[in-house]
């Protein structure tokens, strides 16, 4: 039993840090970065977020490999 709750621990930090990698997270970051900052905009859907980062990514395409 022990190891079973080791091994859901381990996979649930993997899955954390691969999410973090392909930038899944980057919604829920946005909106703490939102909330803490005060803003008094409404924060942006998540449709709206992810536009608005493909226009930054292709407006701006440093640091991608291809």
């Amino acid at each position: 039993m022990e190891l079973l709750h080791r091994a859901a621990g381990v996979l649930g930090s993997v899955s954390m840090y691969l999410m973090g990698v392909l930038g899944e997270d980057a919604y829920e970051k946005y909106l703490d970065h939102h909330r803490g900052t005060g803003c008094t905009t409404p924060a942006m859907t998540v449709k709206e977020f992810w536009r608005d980062r493909m226009d930054r990514q292709e407006a701006n395409p440093e640091g991608r490999c291809c």
